[in-house]
């Protein structure tokens, strides 16, 4: 069986191991794409056969046409920003199946027309730790087939910043929200319009922190990634 290419997104703000190690566990070779350096967005895609895009630094306001709130901590990496979007970009040209966690799917959620609520309570602990809370999957989202359930499920949440209906790009579905405050938890492209896109606000790559069916986040990833392998 063919072992497809993932990308993953990197830069010098949060471990990648956990990563890699999900989207190797998976049966996926990753390849760690460092995101503060310059690269050549046609040239990175045309390797992959998937791309993960990881967590990190917050996005700059001004990709969204915002200005800086200065009562939020914002935590910017203007070059991560800069080599990043233009990968999305050349990903979702070529039907990559991607896959955006926390900073990833606010990303996607910025590059396809949303912005961001630039700070949001309760979400994050304001050190490493994880907080956690329930979310609500709503039975027929392309989240419920992949996991095999939907419902009320408990995810660990470490962001500050977020996206509610009102931030959401047109187009992209909600497939999770918080229940405490209505904060989107998951977003995915319409499956006639991207081979596969989703994107969730948890870490599942942290298996110590989530139900280990979040796994099947990466199997699918992956999954979806052979199918490029294998037809390319």
């Amino acid at each position: 069986m063919s072992q497809p290419v993932v990308g993953v997104t990197h830069a010098n703000e949060e471990p990648i191991a956990p990563y890699v190690g999900a989207v190797e566990a998976a049966g996926g070779k990753a390849v760690v794409l460092e995101m503060e350096q310059p690269q050549d967005p046609a040239r990175l895609v045309a390797s992959l056969d998937g791309l993960l895009l990881s967590g990190g630094a917050d996005i700059d306001p001004s990709r969204y046409g915002d200005n800086a709130d200065p009562s939020a901590p914002l935590k910017l990496n203007p070059i991560r920003d800069e080599n990043e979007f233009p990968l999305i970009e050349a990903a979702l040209e070529r039907d990559l199946p991607i896959l955006g966690i926390c900073r990833g799917m606010q990303a996607l959620n910025v590059f396809l027309g949303g912005k961001l609520v630039q700070d949001i309570p309760n979400h994050a602990s304001g050190d490493d730790s994880p907080l956690s809370h329930q979310v609500f999957v709503p039975p027929g989202s392309r989240l419920t087939t992949i996991l095999g359930l939907g419902g009320f499920m408990k995810v660990n949440s470490l962001h500050h910043q977020g996206i509610t209906t009102i931030e959401k790009a047109p187009g992209l579905l909600v497939s999770a929200y918080s229940l405490k405050d209505g904060v989107i938890e998951c977003l995915e492209a319409p499956p006639d319009e991207r081979r596969w896109v989703v994107g969730v606000q948890w870490h599942p790559e942290l298996v110590d922190q989530v139900p280990r069916n979040f796994q099947k986040l990466f199997s699918k990833l992956v999954s979806e990634a052979r199918s490029i392998c294998v037809t390319a």
